[in-house]
């Protein structure tokens, strides 16, 4: 039970999860800060609020329909989703681009090897028929 147990928290995946976890807080964090300490402030300065909930809000028989709080949660949506493709998703692919081009340099530099092999050992092989004939 312990042993599999232990074999479970070993994998990969598991620790990945945590790392991924523990990033997300990371850079929820830097979001939030740009979100209130550049997004918003901005947002103040154009339209006197330093967001958008507050603003498109209709109200009818006590309901209210709050566009502006919809925009503000799009605008962090983005900032979020443009926040983690720059900072993660395309470095991660540039990394992973880059190890591709290295694994496929090395096989093509064994492939060479192994080409220059069986050349070589086909003329020690037509040499020594010569030497039988």
């Amino acid at each position: 039970m312990i042993k599999g147990f232990k074999d479970f928290i070993s994998r990969g995946n598991v620790v990945d999860m945590a790392v991924g976890v523990v990033m997300g807080g990371a850079v929820t964090a830097v979001v939030t800060s740009i979100v209130d300490n550049f997004i918003n402030p901005l947002i103040a300065m154009i339209f006197g609020k330093p967001d958008m909930s507050g603003l498109l809000i209709l109200s009818a028989n006590g309901a209210s329909l709050k566009f502006g709080a919809i925009l503000t949660a799009l605008i962090n949506f983005l900032i979020i989703a443009v926040s983690v493709y720059f900072f993660i998703v395309l470095p991660m692919n540039k990394i992973k681009e880059m190890t591709a081009k290295k694994e496929e340099a090395e096989e093509a530099e064994e492939d060479a090897a192994t080409k220059l092999q069986i050349e070589t050992l086909q003329e020690i092989r037509d040499l020594l028929k010569a030497q039988a004939q």
